[in-house]
């Protein structure tokens, strides 16, 4: 449960990623738009012939400044849309759209309930009861100012519901409306209820929220330095997203009245000063969430590379200070600090600690100094340029930045060099001399966490050789056009059919392989589904190249000769040799099965025919996979009415999503398939109607599938209805009680065993 949900709130971190990503963009425009803009700063400069009003600059700045701002004042839509994307399994773009919908949806709704309600009074103007700043303006909506974390409910929320219906299948007169379709229907319905309760509930949230603000807000410098701990901390484990967002864009970050608005959130504070002119300076209160941030990612880190760096061993200086010399650049420079921060915790945990604790000290002494410096992503020295040398110190207090810098330089290298020289960490460049001098990653430090383990995710890695083999056995990724399955089999299209390897694929315990040129159908039975789905996960990353094994050519040479010499390559190991039209499994004559060998006759089992139409012997069935028994004995009806019945009391294991095959077990533990016509699965549902789905009891007589005749006659290779019986154990085989014509539920054919 705890791995469970450390998952999803790694999901939720990653698709914060999305939206925060155009932020430095964003950023970039106002910052500089606003910077040469600024009539002190043209004043202070004699810009006034370049940049004052008038001139074609000014105006292309004043542009600038404009779409950036736009951007700020739209983030909680930016977020719904993003985090919907980013937490979507498949289809994105569906995902993308319903929750753009389901935004404006839950905010009309919540408008509503203000009109009603006497909050919003009919001339549009807000009711002199309610509190100054619970309701904004949301992309023109007068609705409650939920900020980000409104956009977050509905991404999330939509999200939820896309990856949960987007392969929903309704019945045939509202088929067009299914599959992702359906995503945005039913995310606009599930909305106009979040909207209405949005209205009860968010009230109480947000008191909550105040008070959290309040309480880090409260707590003055010891809550900057609880806050930068905790960030840095939450590093290694991806989750540092989740935790400053709320400071950066919402009221827990503290909320401030700006150009007459309510402004929430650290970031968005800082942001609209910034687009203010009459801002004297900054609010280090807004900042204290980041501005500590350019003293150890400019100065801190630096000093710790110098330290590993003296500190390698002088065959190998060479070739690590080639390395942290990027690594420093790229913390200085952007404020990326990974490769150097994860070769802490990879090689000398304790170095990281010093690092979290050193790095929450400076977000607390940003704060003491009066330091307001803004940024969009990092604290590199690009937006010290734009949100603090270009706004000038007076409004930034930019330059106590340096002398705590130069402090924190010195503070890094002295203990970083103690340490390593102390406890003979194995930093860049002192690795043992059969070791790579390299820098880490967050994967490598994953992968030596989880190392050895016996782990879920090493689990579910081993799970999927199958998959892997299954590519090979096909002939790699580039040797595979198309992928789709039916209820029984796997149905792929190579390019290369000679570099199918039979071997392979039967390392992966098909109950059968068929090859009619590029088409090649691996039978795995009702399992199928998921080991499709398996193996389309795996092509998305799998190497794009053709796999041939070393004995490919004489793998092939005998697949050839197998093939002419009994007309398919694909005949299941035990299949049956009768000829078409011979009687499946044991005789009708019990005394001609104990001459062939086979000993006495036991019935175990009678069995109803869920069809009505001429019964006959499987081997007679359409499908050379199903006449060679390569899913298992049975019988087939070709059938004179578009029904299915449920032939005894059961159970239904699966409905297959084309609705062309249902599984059921019976109450005695029998499993079987109803396989409804040939090739079917292609028809994509049409001409089909479930009236049962997973999991469901049917009684003896209940309606299971309904089918068009003439339209499978008319669009698939046969109509007949194929009953395999997918448990017989060793000794069993299906009889045939009555060939010919037979009625629903009619007794068909027995499962007999031989003593």
């Amino acid at each position: 449960m705890k791995d469970k949900i450390f998952g999803v709130l790694q999901r939720v971190g990653r698709s914060f990623m999305l939206p925060i990503a155009i932020l430095p963009v964003a950023g970039l425009l106002l910052g500089v738009g606003s910077s040469f803009t600024n009539a002190t700063m043209i004043e202070t400069y004699g810009l006034q012939g370049i940049l004052g009003d008038g001139t074609l600059l000014h105006a292309l700045l004043t542009i600038m400044s404009s779409a950036g701002s736009v951007i700020f004042d739209n983030l909680p839509l930016i977020f719904a849309v993003g985090v919907a994307i980013g937490m979507a399994k498949k289809e994105k773009e569906v995902a993308a759209l319903a929750a753009m919908i389901s935004f404006f949806v839950m905010h009309v709704c919540i408008n509503a309930m203000l009109v009603l309600n006497g909050d919003i009074l009919a001339d549009g103007t807000i009711a002199e009861h309610v509190l100054d700043g619970t309701i904004a303006s949301v992309c023109g909506i007068q609705s409650l100012q939920m900020g980000v974390f409104g956009g977050i409910v509905v991404g999330l929320g939509v999200a939820a519901l896309h990856n949960r219906f987007y392969k929903i299948q309704l019945p045939n007169a509202l088929s067009f409306f299914g599959g992702s379709r359906f995503v945005p229907i039913i995310s606009t319905i599930t909305y106009v209820a979040v909207g209405i309760g949005m209205y009860f509930v968010w009230p109480v949230v947000q008191d909550g929220i105040y008070a959290l603000g309040g309480l880090v807000t409260g707590t003055g410098y010891l809550g900057t330095l609880i806050f930068g701990i905790i960030k840095r901390a939450l590093i290694p484990f991806g989750l540092h997203h989740v935790f400053y967002l709320p400071f950066w864009q919402t009221a827990v970050g503290g909320t401030m009245e700006v150009a007459g608005q309510l402004v929430q959130g650290g970031q968005n504070i800082f942001f609209a000063q910034l687009a203010d002119p009459s801002t004297v300076h900054f609010s280090a209160d807004a900042t204290r969430y980041f501005s500590g941030e350019f003293i150890f990612m400019i100065f801190g880190l630096p000093g710790a590379a110098l330290a590993m760096y003296r500190c390698a061993k002088p065959e190998k200086k060479k070739q690590a200070g080639g390395l942290l010399l990027s690594a420093s650049l790229a913390s200085m420079m952007t404020g990326i600090t990974e490769p150097i921060e994860f070769s802490f915790l990879f090689v000398a945990p304790m170095l990281f600690v010093v690092q979290v604790i050193l790095a929450g000290a400076a977000y607390m002494i940003a704060h003491m100094l009066n330091i307001a410096v803004g940024l969009t992503f990092s604290g590199g020295f690009l937006d010290l340029l734009l949100f603090g040398i270009l706004q000038g110190n007076e409004k930034t207090s930019w330059l106590l930045i340096i002398p705590a810098g130069i402090i924190y330089f010195i503070l890094y290298y002295v203990i970083f060099t103690f340490l390593i020289k102390k406890f003979n960490l194995k930093t860049p460049g002192r690795e043992d001399d059969d070791t790579e001098t390299k820098l880490y990653t967050k994967a490598d430090y994953r992968a030596r966490k989880e190392g050895g383990a016996d782990t879920e995710g090493g689990a579910a890695a081993a799970g999927d050789e199958k998959s892997v083999l299954i590519t090979r056995g096909l002939g790699g990724k580039k040797n595979i056009s198309d992928v789709d399955c039916c209820a029984t089999r796997l149905r792929c299209t190579v390019v290369k059919p000679e570099l199918v390897n039979e071997d392979i694929l039967r390392a992966t315990s098909p109950s059968g392989i068929i090859r009619k040129g590029q088409g090649i159908q691996v039978i795995y039975g009702p399992s199928v589904a998921v080991i499709e789905s398996n193996l389309e996960d795996y092509l998305e990353t799998a190497p794009d190249e053709e796999y041939i094994a070393e004995t490919a050519v004489e793998a092939g040479a005998a697949g050839g000769a197998q093939g002419a010499a009994d007309g398919t390559s694909g005949k299941a190991d035990g299949a049956s040799e009768e000829a078409p039209g011979a009687v499946s499994g044991a005789g009708v004559n019990p005394a001609a099965d104990a001459a062939a060998g086979k000993g006495a006759v036991k019935v175990k089992k009678v069995i109803l025919s869920p069809v009505s139409g001429e019964a006959a012997p499987i081997t007679e069935a359409s499908d050379e996979a199903f006449a060679g028994k390569m899913m298992g004995d049975g019988y087939i009806v070709r059938p004179a009415e578009g029904m299915t019945y449920a032939p005894e009391d059961a159970t239904v294991s699966f409905v297959f999503p084309s609705k062309h095959a249902v599984g059921l077990m019976s109450d005695d533990g029998v499993e079987y398939l109803i396989h409804i016509g040939v090739d079917t699965v292609n028809l994509n549902g049409e001409g089909f109607t479930a009236f049962v789905k997973d999991g469901d009891r049917v009684k003896k007589g209940d309606r299971l599938i309904g089918f068009d005749i003439e339209y499978i006659k008319e669009h698939a290779k046969s109509d007949e209805c194929i009953i395999v019986f997918t448990s017989l154990q060793e000794g069993e085989e299906i009889r045939m009680a009555k060939a010919g014509r037979v009625e629903k539920l009619d007794e068909t054919a027995e499962i007999v065993s031989f003593d």
